[in-house]
C-alpha cells in the first residue's frame, strides 16, 4: 500500500476518533501494581485446583449458551434481586455502558455526569455521538447540588451516570441528594445508571432504596462489576433494573459476548462467594490502616477519605512522587491530567497488609527526593 493509499484508507476513519488516544495501561512488569484498584488476593491453592479441572472440562468447541441461564439466576440469588427486575451480562462494565450509549443514541441526546469521574462515561457517549455533559464536582468531592439540578433542567440527559462510590474519588455521595438528583432526572424523562463497582467495599449500595422506594427508582438502572469482588481477569460486568428496561438494552448486546471461561469462573466464584467476602473485609480493614499512615506522612497535603478499595491524595508534585514510587518498584496512578480539581493527587490501591507498607514506604522515600 503506497503513502497516499494509507492516507486516503485513514480519511475513512472518524475525524474524532482519529483526534483520540487510546486508553493507556501503564506496563507492570517487576512492579508492585497498585495503580488499577484490583483484589491482592488469589484464590487459595484448593480451589485454583478445583477450578482449573472444572474449566478443563468445558466444551470449548461450543459457543456459549445453555449454562449461562444458570449465571444469571447466580448473580441474581447473590444480589437478592428485586421481583419485577431483570438482569443483563456485560464483558465487564466498560461494555454495558457502550450498550446503554449504544441503545440511547437518537439525535441530539446526551449524557451527563459529575466529574471527575469514569472516563468511559464521556468516551462511550462519544463514541456513540451522544453530546457528554460534565458537571463539576465541589472541591471535597461532594456534589454541587444546584449546578446538577440546572444541568439536568437545561440538558434534559437521555442518561445521568452517579458512580457510587466515585471512582477516582472514592467518595459515596448523601443519599438524599442522590435521590434529588434521580428525583430531577425523572423530571426530564431520562435513565439514571448507578455505577456500583467498587460495592464490595462500601457502606450502603443504592440497591436497598430500589427496594424500599420503587415508584423513585423505576428509571435507575444499576451496574455492577465481578472485577472488584475479586475476578478483574474474568470481565464480567452485570446490569439490573425494571425487567421491561432492561430488555430494551438487552436486544443491542452481542449474542456472545460472555465465554464460557468467564461464565464457568463466574460461577465458581459465585459458590465461594464467602471467601470473597473475607477478602473485601481485610481490604477495607487495610484501607483505614492506611489512610491513617498517610494522614501522619510529612509532604502529604491532603487525604480524602474512601468508600472504595482506592486512596485519593494530593502531594506537592505528583508526577515526580509517581516516578519515585516507579523506580523504587510500586506503580500507583497519578490523576492530575482527569481534572483541575484533581491537581498533583496521587490514586493508591488498597492491597494487603505487606503491599501497603511496601507502598507507603515508596511513597515517603519519593516525598524525600530532592
Amino acid at each position: 500500500m503506497t503513502v497516499l493509499h494509507m492516507h486516503n484508507a485513514l480519511q475513512r476513519i472518524r475525524p474524532d476518533v482519529r483526534a483520540m488516544q487510546a486508553y493507556h495501561v501503564q506496563p507492570s512488569a517487576g512492579l508492585l501494581k497498585m495503580d488499577a484498584m484490583e483484589n491482592p488476593f488469589s484464590l487459595p491453592p484448593q480451589l485454583q485446583q478445583a477450578l482449573a479441572a472444572h474449566l478443563a472440562q468445558q466444551p470449548l468447541n461450543r459457543y456459549p449458551g445453555e449454562r449461562l441461564p444458570l449465571l444469571h439466576q447466580a448473580l441474581a440469588d447473590y444480589v437478592d434481586l428485586p421481583k419485577g427486575y431483570g438482569l443483563m451480562l456485560g464483558n465487564g462494565s466498560d461494555e454495558l455502558i457502550s450498550l446503554v450509549s449504544l441503545a440511547c443514541a437518537q439525535p441530539g441526546a446526551k449524557v451527563l455526569a459529575p466529574m471527575p469521574g469514569f472516563v468511559m462515561y464521556a468516551m462511550s457517549a462519544q463514541l456513540q455521538g451522544l453530546e457528554f455533559i460534565g458537571v463539576d464536582l465541589l472541591p471535597d468531592f461532594s456534589l454541587d447540588m444546584p449546578a446538577m439540578l440546572a444541568a439536568i433542567a437545561q440538558h434534559r440527559p437521555a442518561i445521568t451516570y452517579l458512580s457510587y462510590p466515585n471512582n477516582p474519588t472514592a467518595t459515596l455521595w448523601e443519599e438524599a441528594q442522590v435521590q434529588a438528583v434521580i428525583d430531577a432526572v425523572a423530571e426530564v424523562g431520562g435513565l439514571v445508571v448507578m455505577d456500583e463497582a467498587y460495592q464490595p467495599f462500601a457502606s450502603r449500595t443504592w440497591l436497598e432504596r430500589m427496594r424500599t422506594q420503587p415508584e423513585r427508582n423505576r428509571h435507575v438502572l444499576l451496574m455492577r462489576t465481578l472485577s472488584k469482588f475479586g475476578l478483574a481477569g474474568v470481565r464480567l460486568g452485570y446490569l439490573l433494573g425494571e425487567q421491561a428496561l432492561v430488555a430494551e438494552f438487552d436486544k443491542v448486546r452481542p449474542p456472545y459476548n460472555i465465554s464460557v471461561l468467564n461464565a464457568e469462573t463466574a460461577l465458581f466464584a459465585l459458590q465461594h462467594a464467602p471467601i470473597f467476602a473475607e477478602q473485601a473485609a481485610i481490604v477495607r480493614q487495610q484501607r483505614e490502616v492506611l489512610i491513617a499512615s498517610l494522614q501522619a506522612m510529612p509532604g502529604v497535603q491532603q487525604v480524602w477519605p474512601s468508600e472504595a478499595n482506592m486512596v485519593l491524595l494530593r502531594v506537592p508534585d505528583a508526577a515526580r512522587v509517581q516516578t519515585g514510587m516507579r523506580t523504587r518498584g510500586v506503580l500507583i496512578k497519578n490523576v492530575s491530567a482527569m481534572h483541575p480539581l484533581l491537581a498533583n493527587c496521587l490514586r493508591l490501591t488498597v492491597g494487603s497488609e505487606a503491599e501497603n507498607a511496601q507502598m507507603v514506604n515508596a511513597l515517603k522515600e519519593s516525598l524525600n527526593d530532592e
